[in-house]
């Protein structure tokens, strides 16, 4: 009886079918890019509300 590969084994094999990166490309999926900088650019937008709601009220 063959012996399944683990999921270590089959996702180090499918790693090693795809070409390499190219230069400074650092997300291999598209949309996974805009969700980073989505959270990214909302993450900051609330800390300024944040920074700016303590300013308006804190004494």
């Amino acid at each position: 009886m063959a012996r399944r590969k683990s999921l270590e084994e089959r996702i180090a094999d499918r790693v090693a079918k795809r070409p390499p990166m190219k230069d400074s490309k650092h997300f291999e999926h598209g949309p996974a890019k805009w969700i980073f900088a989505s959270v990214l650019a909302l993450t900051v937008l609330i800390h300024f509300v944040i920074v700016a709601v303590v300013m308006l009220f804190g004494h």
